[in-house]
């Protein structure tokens, strides 16, 4: 098990799970299954992990230093489907 460091932020009915860009794996089907195992899907129910067992409660941002010369960050929404690992 690996700690990663994030923030779970809640606005209104929505709630997601922030991660910087350097915490998770740089190989993208890697981090998706982190991200996937972090929040429990797929399982409709998202017992095991910060999940909320419905879309308004299962979205993950991935932030970082931006890779172009008109901005500072990169911010990508990602928004998790809960009963299967698409």
């Amino acid at each position: 098990m690996k700690m990663l460091r994030c923030v779970i932020l809640r606005g209104g009915t929505s709630r997601g799970v922030y991660f910087h860009e350097n915490e998770l794996p740089s190989d993208e089907q890697l981090r998706d299954k982190v991200i996937l195992d972090v929040l429990g899907s797929p399982d409709v129910r998202e017992i095991d992990g910060l999940g909320g067992a419905d879309v308004l409660t299962s979205k993950v941002c991935i932030i970082g230093p931006s890779k172009r010369e008109d901005a500072d960050v990169d911010y990508t929404f990602g928004q998790v489907i809960i009963d299967n690992r698409l």
